[in-house]
């Protein structure tokens, strides 16, 4: 099922491109369907956004129903678990403590001659959130993507997600907008609510910037607008790699790589070792425990193609593969994980010790859980406040210091032909 590579026989760049090469954006077909859709909806705004609706969702709606209502999140609230309505909140409390956490203030720094530099943290003033339907509801993505923004200071936060045929939207995902104060929602799915986030309609309102993970549609969508908006990423399949010696617990790690290989074919799980008998010992635990899963089919074919276990000589040779590969999630199940972390040069979350196992971090702990994949964490990081905010620099001389600086100005000007330039400042200072 999973192939189990000793190190001797390990080609680190063969494995690392068949990783990486696993996209799901190389569809022309899909990209063609993204595009018409998307220039049906900048034309006809609303009837193209209501016409999608009723051929991919089968749900007829009208501009005055694709909004969600107070009543419709009342009955929500009336539909679920009362226990679950307490886990989101919870969840929701700590994942706004941890996002409190990474607020920038502006700043202004004076100096002697009185030269004034500084910088605005400004929020957004508008975000869309995409929010996956269907038989794919996810509550903490709601939390996941909203709560940062309100935390940025972002005034509206506009959710879209399909609906199920009769119009309605499943109740966990509006309990958990209500929770991380949603300002509108509307039930629209697929590359069309994309469009009208990026565009805006009679009804759905333009904004800033667009987040949330999403189908091949959705995905290939956020691509296309980025420029007219700006977007989170562009997300890849999920992954998980597990660093573990002879002190981890096989039960533990195999549960871990498992929680990844659900997600989808494509879904990578990898467990890199220094130890051999972990290594067969995860081997059988994989093939015990995916027999007793709900989507066994889905895992044998993410770990068939996509899984492996590695097997190392030593814990240096175990964190150069994972800086390699730049895992979206990193465990590091190890006697000493803690002093390992200064060598983690490139993951998306970082995961210490046999008791913090990925779905905690999904869930409850706090970070978000929205994380670079396909080797994307070298340069890129997980959603986080300031990705709902700019930055706009402030500079104020007075005379006498712009007077000091003027002919550097003029002669760096100059050098690059820019002689307007040079003049702005030369106007200031020449003789009458």
């Amino acid at each position: 099922m999973i192939q189990v590579i000793d190190n001797q026989n390990y080609d680190g760049g063969e494995f690392i491109d068949t990783l990486l090469g696993r996209s799901q954006l190389n569809f022309k077909d899909v990209q063609d369907t993204v595009d018409e859709i998307i220039e049906n909806v900048k034309m006809k705004k609303n009837a193209a956004v209501l016409e999608y609706t009723q051929k991919f969702d089968k749900a007829s709606l009208s501009s005055r129903t694709m909004r969600v209502t107070k009543e419709e999140i009342e009955l929500a609230y009336r539909q679920l678990d009362p226990n679950l309505i307490g886990i989101i909140e919870r969840a929701a409390e700590r994942i706004r403590i941890f996002h409190e956490k990474q607020k920038r203030n502006s700043w202004i720094s004076p100096d002697e001659k009185g030269v004034i530099l500084g910088q605005m943290t400004i929020p957004m003033e508008s975000v869309g959130v995409y929010v996956p339907g269907g038989t794919a509801a996810y509550p903490s993505s709601v939390l996941m993507n909203v709560i940062p923004a309100k935390v940025a200071g972002v005034k509206n936060i506009i959710m879209v997600t399909p609906p199920q045929k009769d119009g309605s939207v499943n109740p966990g995902v509006l309990v958990a907008a209500k929770i991380a104060e949603v300002t509108e929602i509307y039930k629209v799915g697929g590359a069309q609510a994309v469009a009208a986030l990026a565009f805006g309609t009679e009804t759905i309102p333009k904004v800033d910037k667009i987040v949330g993970p999403g189908n091949i549609y959705v995905t290939l969508a956020k691509k296309t607008v980025f420029g007219h908006v700006s977007i989170d990423s562009i997300a890849g399949p999920s992954e998980i790699l597990v660093l573990a010696d002879d002190s981890a617990n096989p039960v533990f790690v195999a549960a871990d790589l498992l929680s990844q290989a659900e997600h989808d074919e494509l879904a990578s799980a990898i467990l890199v070792t220094t130890s051999a008998e972990l290594a067969y010992a995860v081997k059988d635990e994989l093939a015990q425990q995916t027999a007793l899963l709900s989507r066994k089919e889905i895992i044998e074919k993410s770990l068939k193609n996509f899984g492996a276990i590695i097997i190392v000589n030593n814990i240096q040779e175990a964190i150069e593969i994972s800086n390699q590969i730049a895992p979206e999630h990193l465990e590091i199940c190890m006697r000493e994980s803690l002093t390992l972390l200064p060598k983690i040069k490139n993951a998306g979350a970082i995961f210490l010790g046999n008791y913090s196992p990925e779905p905690l971090g999904d869930y409850m702990a706090g970070p978000n859980h929205v994380l670079p994949t396909s080797g994307t964490a070298k340069f890129f990081s997980p959603l986080n406040v300031d990705d709902f905010t700019k930055k706009s620099s402030i500079i104020y001389f007075p005379e006498e210091a712009l007077e000091e600086l003027s002919n550097d100005i003029i002669t760096f000007a100059e050098a690059e032909k820019l002689t307007a330039h040079a003049n702005s400042v030369r106007v200031r200072f020449k003789n009458d």
